[in-house]
């Protein structure tokens, strides 16, 4: 019993940690998407490439591994899962995101993003029947004030962009419960690989509809740059995040993703504001260090009377 207790501390431990370099991964990624994007004008086409390159590369680790003979042993009801998370995750929500990221800041989308854990908490709670207490929805609040203080407090408005994204964020949240669902059974690679690969026929179904795939087969080597890095940041992104999301809780992990907004935040300042700092922004980082250690602390102190009814 107390080796089971220790893997599954173990477990956390490391699905915390995974979720800490995606969030890394992920503030870094929304600022170099920004200049991206508009690079390549079109959301809708660097968006299809970005996914198309990265479900290659998973494709190729499933013959670099011999992993293809595993999809014949996936049910059919996981193949929906599968499927559903490619529709939703890897395909409806950055057709949404990357059109509103064209349409605002880098700073604005990396805050409206970060509430992802908000909605994540939320549904995983409903559908996953994961425990938070008082005192950790207190703290997810003051993780939404830090994020909000520290990027989006004296810019933010809420247009038609914001909206894009807000949606694509509460979207790929029902995503990660499915995701989280199907993780008890399958790995967190072939996942990921059902994400980006599903998810591209959605992307390219929508550029062949609305007559945009030649576009595919028109870009510069400065645009293909772009492109190849934003994929990288993907790449790392899905593979780092569905391995936190099948070691550790969702409302747990979610919340690490928050970290990533402070990145967002420094590389702006660095590489556009000239590293100024307010007072605000100060604040923010402050708030969302103390949200990340009251909700933490607070889930331990839950756990430790199921460690003890589980010892007895």
């Amino acid at each position: 019993m107390n080796m089971n207790m220790n893997m599954n501390k173990e477990n956390y431990n490391r699905g915390i940690f995974f979720a800490f370099l995606t969030a890394l991964v992920s503030g870094s990624a929304i600022f170099f998407s920004s200049f991206a994007v508009k690079v390549l004008k079109d959301p809708f086409v660097f968006t299809t490439l970005k996914n198309i390159i990265v479900a290659l590369v998973l494709c190729s680790f499933f013959i670099l591994y011999k992993k293809w003979g595993e999809l014949k042993l996936i049910k059919t009801k996981e193949w929906i899962y599968l499927i559903l998370i490619g529709i939703i995750g890897g395909g409806a929500s950055f057709l949404l995101f990357f059109k509103g990221l064209s349409m605002t800041s880098a700073i604005a989308g990396g805050f409206i993003h970060k509430t992802l854990f908000v909605w994540v908490s939320i549904l995983a709670v409903i559908f996953l029947k994961e425990k938070l207490g008082k005192i950790q929805w207190v703290a997810l609040g003051i993780l939404v004030l830090g994020n909000f203080l520290l990027g989006a407090f004296n810019s933010f408005r809420f247009g038609a962009g914001e909206m894009m994204i807000l949606l694509a964020t509460i979207l790929w949240s029902f995503e990660y419960v499915l995701a989280k669902k199907v993780l008890s059974n399958l790995d967190s690679l072939t996942v990921a690989w059902a994400r980006m690969f599903f998810g591209s026929f959605v992307l390219i179904s929508y550029l062949l509809i609305n007559g945009k795939a030649s576009q595919l087969f028109l870009l510069d080597k400065n645009q293909w740059g772009w492109i190849v890095l934003t994929a990288m940041f993907l790449l790392g992104y899905v593979t780092l995040w569905y391995r936190a999301l099948k070691l550790a809780p969702a409302s747990a992990v979610s919340s690490v993703l928050v970290v990533g907004s402070p990145i967002t935040t420094l590389l702006s300042l660095i590489f556009i504001s000239g590293f100024k700092v307010n007072e605000l922004q100060i604040g923010g980082i402050i708030l969302i260090i103390a949200g990340l250690f009251i909700f933490f602390t607070f889930q331990r102190k839950s756990q430790e009377p199921q460690r003890l009814a589980f010892n007895a």
